[in-house]
């Protein structure tokens, strides 16, 4: 499973083109990147073709922490809201 991530910054912001298959081999790479582009952060799902629950439980760390979501999927969207709404029931 390949993803193919694509940083654009204009100084200010960072936005992160995520192409292929996001899962959880490639969130220590992505977080890393991460680290060096803050404080602005753009996340491009529009290519994102596949997510798994550590990939979406990534997301919905970072974009509780300011990254915008852009272009994301609907299925990634609802996923992210029933993961927020299960860890909110636990507390």
């Amino acid at each position: 499973m390949t993803l193919k991530i694509e940083i654009a910054s204009d100084g200010e912001t960072a936005t992160f083109r995520l192409c292929g298959q996001l899962n959880q081999d490639h969130l220590v790479e992505l977080q890393a990147e991460v680290q060096r582009y803050r404080p602005r952060l753009v996340f491009d799902l529009a290519e994102t073709t596949l997510v798994d629950l550590a990939a979406v439980r990534f997301l919905a760390a970072h974009e509780g922490d300011g990254v915008e979501l852009r272009h994301c999927p609907r299925y990634i969207q609802e996923w992210i809201a029933r993961e927020r709404s299960q860890g909110t029931q636990g507390h």
